[in-house]
């Protein structure tokens, strides 16, 4: 930590740089009067580092906890440190158009509240989404009822609604662990998220765009603001696209380049992202923008201003993502396992001394994992691990051999004392697993997360650390996020609302059920068959002729989504045996939101 540059204090001039106002008290509420929003919470952030943090990722909170409105360049503004994202707003001919409304509708509301008091009362004439992750899009009501031109990047509605519905309860439980919003806001506790302070809990929403951007070098004009896109898919999101302004020589970097290494795979769970390909879109981005740019700035954190400062930080963030990729493929041809790979890849040491390549959001540690996941999968080619015990089975097995539940609490006290946490953290882990209620385990295990979490530069790990710590303590802490049903599954296509029903049919108890429904969705013109069989609910759209349906329902397309969240609808036809529709719901499971982590 010595050799860190703590010297460097362009970050702190460039995160203040442009400040207008902040929002006194910076605190945003639901109408019930709810917090949704605190980030006076952070105010001890102002003072020195204590020993209960890393003193890079109490800079980095630091950074991010500057909050209130900040001028970027000549008509164009940020609202930062409302949200674990920014709301970028482009001043138009008669409005302003709205980049990226945060994911929460209170917290937009108030960020264009704070714009108007010091830029007047100017409309919402326009909306962009950069990427398909919910903290760019989730505060759209907030600023807008609809009627405006809405602009994403191809495949946006796909992947914005299916990352909320298919693995949702998942990924928004361990998105508890993630950003820590249980943990107290202290030295002690969360610190920040790297990427921002944390994520707020209010009103998420959905409107749908009406512009789609489909290629590299669209130009789209709204209320009088040129804009002119390159997509980038695969990288940081799966629908993305950068966003240059060429009458305010300012380039929007979406969240392809932002002041902390990103994630190749975040904790919370997500598609594996394509590092090669994100090196790739940051050259290009150089290519394409660098001449005309005077001010670079992103979805999170801080702009950077001047051309040689910003052709630095785009070709560091471009080496940062080719090199994790290419070393990983090195050395996964040389037969390292992932695990091994991640304990020998270091940075190059000009990303070392730069900030902006940290690991306080990601790390090298977890994104070369992603990399050899991209390419060989969990698998590590050992036998061995071909068909491992589940690991409370494998906790029960490894605790006998090592004599009982007490003689592995013993070890880990002597690797305690070697200050070897990680080895102590898996023996607690076994002793845990084995059996929940050996409290001297758990409250061991506890104290070694919380000290491992202290020690670390990632936020993310030091926020899942300290939410194990709670856990093991307290018991689980479920997410409080209020994600409506209406928006999300309002969005979903045909199909997709089909997927959300397939992929909670419980296959065993529908092993012997065979049933088939024809759906004629008569607002749209079209006929899906769906048919279960061998536990598995599978759709096809415009089948051929092949034989009678066990049930056929005429809908329009809301009365199907109305239907399949179990809402009583009226008007729908039916021919044939209803029974059917009953036989299916019956073998529906449902999601476990507040599963079980730490304790097995």
């Amino acid at each position: 930590m010595a050799d860190l540059p703590f010297h460097d204090r362009a970050d702190f001039e460039d995160a203040d740089r442009g400040f207008i106002a902040a929002l006194t008290p910076g605190v945003v509420k639901s109408v019930d009067g709810d917090v949704v929003w605190d980030n006076d919470a952070y105010d001890f952030l102002k003072e020195d580092c204590p020993r209960t943090a890393h003193p890079g990722l109490w800079r980095q909170g630091a950074l991010c906890a500057r909050q209130g409105l900040y001028e970027v360049t000549d008509g164009i503004y940020q609202v930062r440190g409302l949200d674990l994202s920014n709301m970028t707003l482009a001043e138009g001919e008669t409005g302003v158009v709205v980049i990226d409304p945060l994911i929460s509708t209170e917290c937009a509301a108030a960020a264009l509240k704070l714009y108007r008091a010091h830029r007047g009362d100017r409309p919402v004439t326009g909306v962009v989404y950069t990427h398909s992750h919910v903290d760019h899009f989730g505060g759209v009501r907030g600023v807008t009822g609809g009627g405006v031109p809405i602009l994403a990047p191809a495949g946006f509605m796909e992947h914005a609604v299916t990352e909320n519905v298919y693995a949702g309860p998942a990924m928004a439980r361990r998105a508890v662990y993630m950003y820590g919003p249980a943990l107290p806001r202290s030295p002690e506790g969360q610190v920040g998220a790297g990427l921002g302070m944390t994520v707020s809990t209010g009103t998420m929403s959905l409107i749908p765009p009406t512009t789609e951007v489909t290629r590299t070098g669209q130009e789209e004009v709204v209320d009088g603001v040129r804009m002119i896109f390159q997509l980038t898919p695969g990288a940081e999101a799966p629908a993305e696209m950068n966003v240059f302004f060429p009458g305010r020589r300012a380039l929007c970097l979406a969240e392809n380049a932002t002041h902390n290494q990103h994630n190749i795979l975040p904790l919370r769970g997500a598609q594996v992202r394509d590092a090669r390909a994100w090196a790739r879109y940051l050259t290009e981005a150089l290519a394409l923008f660098l001449d005309g740019t005077d001010v670079a700035f992103a979805s999170h954190h801080w702009p950077t201003w001047g051309r040689e400062r910003i052709e630095r930080f785009l070709s560091q963030q471009r080496d940062l993502y080719a090199y994790l990729h290419d070393q990983t493929l090195r050395l996964l041809n040389k037969g390292l396992t992932a695990a091994e790979i991640a304990e020998v890849v270091q940075l190059p040491p000009e990303l070392e001394q730069a900030w902006h390549a940290h690991g306080f959001y990601g790390s090298v540690s977890h994104n070369v994992k992603a990399v050899y996941q991209r390419y060989l999968g969990w698998f590590d080619g050992n036998p061995a691990h071909l068909w491992e015990h589940p690991p409370k089975d494998s906790a029960i097995r490894y605790v006998e051999c090592l004599g009982g539940g007490a003689a592995v609490v013993a070890f880990a006290r002597r690797y305690i004392e070697e200050n070897d946490l990680r080895f102590a953290a898996q023996l607690l882990n076994h002793a845990v697993f084995a059996d929940e209620g050996n409290k001297e385990a758990r409250d061991l295990l506890a104290e070694v997360y919380t000290r491992l979490g202290h020690g670390a530069e990632n936020a993310t790990w030091r926020n899942f650390y300290l939410m194990g710590a709670l856990e093991l303590a307290d018991g689980i802490v479920p997410a409080t996020a209020d994600r409506p049903e209406s928006d999300f599954f309002a969005a979903l296509s045909v199909e997709q609302i089909f997927d959300s029903i397939a992929i909670r049919v419980d296959g065993p108890r529908a092993w012997h059920e065979r049933l088939t429904i024809d759906w004629h969705l008569t607002d749209l013109g079209r006929r899906y068959r769906t048919s279960l069989s061998n536990g598995a609910f599978v759709q096809q759209r415009d089948p051929g002729d092949d034989g009678a349906a066990d049930l056929t329902l005429r809908l329009t397309r809301a009365q199907l989504a109305g239907l399949l969240s179990g809402k009583g609808v009226e008007g729908v036809e039916r021919e044939g045996d209803t029974n059917v529709l009953r036989r299916l719901v019956a073998v529906l499971d449902h999601p476990v939101p507040d599963f079980a982590i730490v304790t097995a």
